[in-house]
């Protein structure tokens, strides 16, 4: 892939969609040549769908409760997704497992944001506090951020760019996911363009 001409974003968001926000503040502001698309939430109470209503983002509610079944939620946002052209999609604190029709329709195009420096604190329940609480009780000195594809294991896809942050004497969970997020929403509109120049080839990572 030699680059996107001006790809259309699609998000995927269960609470803030932090990540979300800065993506479309970072297109709007010309310093990632893209279109924010749709944001589609498992959530209709959310954060996300509110900001995303509020700030002229096509908001789409899909669920298992609110489809059926989860093989009828993942066909929903698939078809959410295509319906507004997204080419490539962002994780933006989603807290489902993406099922096989989204994969598939959208193979080495999906990533994410990890709040720690895979391998390391990744998997199946680290996500959130859960992470930081980990690093925190593991000593370690140093934390950071890991922007990576998405495949159909927990936090296993390849990782596309990483950013160190340092873990401080007297942090708490709270303390350090401040100074981690900060770093999410510099580094992923930043691999995005990356991405968008050519200089990442989603198709050879």
């Amino acid at each position: 892939m030699s680059g996107l001409q001006f790809p259309k974003i699609g998000f995927l968001a269960s609470h803030n969609g932090t990540n979300m926000r800065a993506v479309v503040a970072a297109c709007r502001n010309g310093s990632v040549k893209a279109t924010p698309a749709v944001l589609v939430s498992n959530n209709r109470d959310s954060a996300a769908m509110s900001w995303a209503v509020d700030n002229g983002l096509a908001a789409i509610h899909v669920s298992a409760k609110s489809t059926g079944s989860e093989d009828s939620a993942d066909a929903a946002i698939v078809s959410a997704l295509r319906a507004h052209g997204a080419d490539l999609v962002i994780l933006a604190g989603y807290m489902r497992k993406l099922g096989p029709r989204t994969l598939a329709a959208f193979p080495r195009r999906i990533l994410n944001a990890h709040p720690a420096l895979l391998p390391k604190f990744g998997g199946q329940g680290m996500y959130g506090a859960h992470v930081h609480t980990a690093v925190l009780a593991a000593g370690e000195a140093e934390t950071g951020v890991t922007i990576h594809l998405v495949d159909d294991v927990y936090d296993h896809g390849a990782v596309l760019a990483q950013t160190r942050v340092p873990v401080m004497s007297g942090d708490t969970p709270e303390i350090l996911a401040a100074r981690v997020q900060a770093q999410e929403q510099i580094l992923f509109p930043g691999v995005l363009q990356r991405i968008i120049s050519g200089e990442i080839d989603l198709d050879h990572v």
